[in-house]
């Protein structure tokens, strides 16, 4: 099976290449073509995830073509944008059509839950490699950015964190799953494979929060990147931290707390808005907590409950450090 074989037989027939409403052309020609809406944006956002680094060398394919995409279509829930369509470009050892087509089944599931449709892309020999691109739109003016935050403004974040980073270990095998109550295990696996962009949330928030963006290399490092961008500093109160409790009934309690400060792939948004907004946000989205505030200053201040900074020597992934 040669390259185009490949991609028309495991790709352009999937599910998820069948088009989609502002998709004009998809995969089979040079360039896909995608329709905006009037008065919106196109907003695009690329990931690469490398066998080793960003998933185990001998991950479930069918359960990291569900992860690849969820992954990278959470920088669109991140903006408030609608996603349209994205791009793989795939790196392959060899051609094994078991694995291809478990794969692209748990990519098509996920593009299907996310609404977005497989474009075009590429196929190459080597080490596996992921890279996808996503595309989506959001009206002029309302993307949610990170250099927006406000002074006093509230911190808050879309949900319970650490699950994904507790996982790690019980991925790798380092940790033996026949030991974890099966409901505990089920959601430490479905944070980590699994993870559900913020969508229905970003569309809520635009317009009314100030700065967001998604959770993936820790909520510290995060964080630290909106008060950069804003030119402001954020507090963060330690104990407002929501820890996931899968992560608490694995590791216990300190463990899990710095798998929620500083684990990443939690995929969830952090944003700033102002406090009147905040009766009305609960009530549509009952999981979203306040962990702290804008102020004036710069960087990360985490805090806590005497009021007091936390020395850490830990903040986020780095690639390179």
């Amino acid at each position: 099976m040669n390259e185009f074989e490949l991609i028309q037989h495991f790709f352009t027939r999937s599910a998820c290449a069948q088009g989609g409403e502002n998709i004009s052309l998809g995969i089979g020609d040079d360039c896909a073509l995608l329709q905006i809406p009037a008065e919106h944006r196109c907003a695009v956002s690329t990931d690469t995830l490398v066998s080793g680094i960003h998933f185990p060398d001998q991950a479930p394919a069918f359960l990291l073509g569900q992860r690849a995409l969820a992954v990278a279509v959470s920088d669109l829930a991140a903006m408030g944008a609608t996603p349209i369509g994205f791009t793989l470009a795939i790196t392959l050892p060899q051609i094994d059509a078991d694995w291809l087509q478990a794969f692209s089944e748990g990519l098509s599931l996920m593009a299907q839950r996310c609404s977005i449709g497989l474009i075009g892309g590429d196929t190459t020999r080597g080490p596996l490699a992921l890279t996808l691109t996503v595309m989506g739109a959001v009206p002029t003016q309302q993307a949610l950015l990170r250099s927006g935050a406000q002074l006093g403004d509230l911190l808050c974040v879309s949900g319970a964190l650490g699950a994904a980073a507790a996982a790690v270990p019980v991925v790798l095998a380092e940790i033996d799953r026949h030991t974890i109550p099966e409901a505990t295990l089920q959601q430490l696996l479905a944070a980590y494979w699994t993870p559900q962009p913020q969508l229905q949330l970003g569309h809520y928030l635009r317009g009314k929060a100030h700065a967001a963006l998604d959770i993936s290399d820790g909520l510290l490092a995060d964080c630290g990147h909106i008060a950069k961008a804003s030119q402001l500093c954020l507090q963060i109160q330690q104990a407002a931290v929501p820890v996931a409790m899968a992560a608490r009934q694995l590791l216990g309690d300190s463990a899990a707390l710095q798998c929620a400060l500083s684990g990443g792939d939690d995929y969830q948004l952090a944003f700033t808005l102002a406090p009147c907004e905040l009766a009305r946000l609960q009530h549509a989205f009952p999981a979203v907590q306040v962990i702290g505030q804008v102020c004036a200053g710069a960087g990360v201040q985490l805090l806590d409950a005497a009021g007091q900074s936390i020395v850490r020597s830990y903040s986020g992934y780095q690639h390179f450090n």
